[in-house]
């Protein structure tokens, strides 16, 4: 039951995440803290890590994808809980491009799997827990939470894809891509690439929920691709296409409160 006196609305706060462990230096992060956690005693809330797009900010996700009204809605119909969503920066700079791994250009693989772990455990009030965890993302950060999903999935082993690709990219060009963030080692590319990662390993705990516009022809196509590789690879994987919609930010503002919905048994946010 919800705690009576609190608020009917979360709240969105900046923070900035330190890259101790990884050496990134990082925009400002976003932190939606659920009307629940501001009560002096509740159950400890999951997490939900959201990355933007690129080019983009963290702080698309609160005011292009209305974060903020899609959880206070879900903690509405769920007694005030809703998880801490933790946005965080991953690319430096609003056209920078880490492809969320640990290359030639960043160290942003390990930003996102220790860095940001360590920082929200030590700063915020949260289930410790990594059954209790996910991370999603728009576009970039759609296949970027695939990849931390594949290759992290003690971390993160639920997984929002909002219009992602199948893999990382820097262009159109892939070997230009190994080429600049791996010296041209198209195997070192190919070992964090997340559909030869799925290809390879069995996961007994993981679910997936991909979206994507259903005018959005390329992007739909990249969606298919990953849910058949997920489910192959014993992933719980759900798929929507969301009518009338191309590759715009309307899509995660309407699949954000769904997934998380579908997701939330899992988090243990059940109604």
């Amino acid at each position: 039951m919800k705690p009576a006196g609190l608020p009917a609305a979360g709240t969105i706060n900046s923070a900035q995440i330190p890259g101790t462990a990884s050496g990134f230096a990082a925009r400002n992060a976003y932190v939606y803290l659920p009307s629940a956690y501001q009560a002096d005693t509740g159950p400890a809330l999951p997490v939900l890590v959201l990355i933007a797009g690129q080019p983009g900010s963290p702080v698309d996700w609160v005011t292009a994808s209305g974060v903020k009204t899609a959880m206070d809605a879900f903690a509405a119909a769920h007694n005030g809980l809703a998880p801490v969503v933790v946005i965080p920066d991953v690319n430096g700079s609003a056209t920078a491009n880490t492809m969320c791994l640990d290359s030639r250009i960043a160290k942003a693989r390990t930003h996102l799997s220790t860095d940001v772990p360590a920082w929200i455990k030590a700063t915020l009030r949260v289930d410790p827990d990594p059954a209790r965890w996910a991370i999603g993302g728009f576009s970039f950060g759609g296949t970027c939470a695939v990849q931390m999903a594949s290759l992290h999935s003690d971390i993160y082993p639920s997984v929002i894809d909002v219009s992602g690709e199948a893999e990382p990219a820097l262009g159109p060009n892939r070997a230009a891509t190994i080429a600049q963030a791996f010296g041209s080692d198209t195997a070192a590319f190919d070992a964090v690439a997340p559909l030869n990662d799925l290809a390879t390993r069995h996961y007994t705990h993981s679910r997936s929920y991909l979206a994507a516009g259903a005018q959005d022809g390329t992007f739909a196509g990249y969606q298919a691709r990953v849910a058949d590789a997920a489910a192959r690879a014993g992933f719980d994987v759900k798929t929507a296409l969301v009518p009338g919609l191309g590759h715009s930010w309307e899509v995660p503002r309407q699949s954000l409160a769904p997934a998380v919905g579908w997701l939330a048994p899992a988090l243990g946010l059940n109604p």
